[in-house]
């Protein structure tokens, strides 16, 4: 909306009561749909202009005037690049209403803005006023009829022109508030559901993405074991399919409901373990390859979590390696191809210190080991990310760019995740699992794979939880400058 339109929005005195405005606006816009659609279903009668006139997002506008130098703060978001009005339309605000209140704090707080907020031009589609969608399947009323009437999803209208810092600047309109505008998130919103069979609101901030089932098993183990304790901070556990566990169920309701979860019809099933404070841990199952690896982190970045680290396998490059030991990637060779024209591969890919010294302080606690003994299991060097499983029939190609690369493992993932974090400012980590030797002659074998399994998740999946509890306390340098831009958007 052009910044001359400014004059119709409300002034607001506190953060508060903006996110209590933002709550009251997207209630009244999703509750006058919803009774407009239910009106068509019963009757056929379309809505009237008037009436599509209050199907709309609400916006909020930061106004900084500067008087003197802008505050330099050490901080990587809530920021001003510089004076001027800034914009976003938002969604979900009861959902996002403590980032909100954090952002909001500190750009009033250190800089002085004033906000205003208002209904913004930005319709809100009809699929997303429904929880579930299937309200939409009842009548005879077709999708293409209710899109006569009613707001469509429009693809020309959801993009990431303002994370890949391709949206241009008029001088007459405000500047982007947030990397994220509500129709890009509400798309993202949906899609985790039907990707991941839970709702979007059950994904944790502390993310965990592997490409093997068996570290889900480990997973929900290890999480019943932690509902057990009366005096944990876990609170209940959230699978695939609406299932929940709560804390003191017993053994064997919980087995019950752990083998009735219908994880096996989602894409990228998600478990989720929640703590009393809201800051607990989800664990997704993306697959194998970066095509899995980019969409999952496309849409999980909508929710700004404190980070994403990939614990999964690889294969392992060097001679001294062995089946079992730990790869922590401090580099990338992207070889999948699939962020090229959003992340060129000449643009470098930075290791964040913070997770790199978590994962490796995890490491120790978990294996007991350090110094020498540690190195001789835990390597730290450049992971190679394919995007065709059989790398290895075109190895007299590949040869020249892994030997250049001082590459020391290669997987289908990692690569594509860290891209995305670097992309979409998630803070992003590797701690990989040497599952085979390709170059070797240690190839996967039934047998032998099965006795790695046993062996390896376990401890390999401790680690990475190690490194979550690690980070919990460092959440405001782990969102690192490493990942913002010159002309970065104020909002984390």
């Amino acid at each position: 909306m052009p910044v001359d339109n400014i004059s119709s929005f409300e002034s607001v005195a506190t953060p508060q009561e903006a996110v209590e405005r933002l709550i009251e606006l997207h209630d009244s816009a999703i509750e006058a749909q919803r009774h407009a659609l239910e009106h068509f279903f019963a009757t056929g009668t379309a809505p009237t202009p008037l009436e599509r006139s209050r199907f709309r997002y609400p916006e909020l506008r930061l106004d900084y005037r500067a008087s003197s130098v802008p505050p330099i703060k050490q901080r990587a978001y809530a920021k001003f690049q510089g004076p001027g009005v800034y914009a976003t339309t938002i969604t979900q605000p009861t959902f996002y209403r403590n980032y909100l209140l954090e952002q909001l704090n500190f750009l009033v707080r250190d800089y002085g803005a004033t906000i205003e907020v208002g209904v913004s031009d930005q319709e809100i589609p009809y699929p997303y006023v429904f929880e579930r969608g299937d309200e939409l399947g009842r009548g005879a009323h077709s999708a293409s009829e209710l899109a006569q009437h009613f707001p469509t999803p429009l693809l020309a209208k959801v993009g990431d022109e303002i994370a890949d810092g391709t949206w241009n600047f008029q001088e007459n309109e405000a500047r982007p508030l947030a990397l994220f505008d509500a129709a890009r998130v509400d798309y993202s919103l949906r899609r985790l559901v039907h990707y991941t069979g839970s709702d979007w609101r059950c994904v944790q901030p502390w993310i965990l993405l592997t490409n093997y089932h068996r570290y889900v098993d480990q997973f929900i183990r290890w999480a019943v074991k932690e509902l057990a304790d009366e005096s944990g901070p876990y609170t209940r556990l959230e699978l695939p399919g609406g299932i929940t566990i709560e804390r003191g169920l017993e053994e064997a309701a919980t087995e019950e409901l752990i083998a009735s979860s219908p994880w096996h019809r989602f894409q990228m099933p998600a478990y989720h373990l929640m703590r009393k404070d809201g800051q607990g841990v989800t664990l997704v199952n993306i697959g194998v390859g970066p095509s899995n690896a980019k969409n999952i982190t496309d849409h999980l970045a909508v929710l700004r979590p404190h980070c994403w680290l990939m614990v999964g396998h690889c294969g392992g490059l060097r001679q001294s390696q062995s089946i079992g030991d730990y790869v922590l990637a401090h580099g990338y060779l992207r070889r999948d191809h699939i962020l090229d024209g959003a992340v060129p591969p000449e643009i470098p890919i930075p290791a964040l210190a913070e997770i790199q010294v978590a994962l490796q302080e995890a490491a120790v606690q978990v294996t007991g080991e350090k110094g020498e003994e540690l190195k001789r299991r835990l390597r730290t060097g450049t992971v190679v990310t394919y995007d065709d499983r059989n790398w290895e029939l075109r190895w007299s190609q590949e040869r020249r760019q892994i030997n250049l690369s001082r590459a020391i493992a290669v997987d289908m993932e990692s690569g594509t995740i860290a891209a995305q974090g670097y992309r979409l400012r998630v803070p992003y980590g590797t701690l990989l699992c040497v599952s085979d030797k390709p170059l070797h002659g240690e190839i996967k074998l039934p047998g032998a794979a099965n006795a790695f399994y046993e062996r390896a998740v376990s401890e390999h999946l401790m680690i990475g939880l190690a490194a979550l509890d690690i980070l919990r306390g460092q959440r405001t340098s782990l969102h690192s400058r490493k990942l913002r831009s010159f002309d970065e958007p104020p909002f984390r």
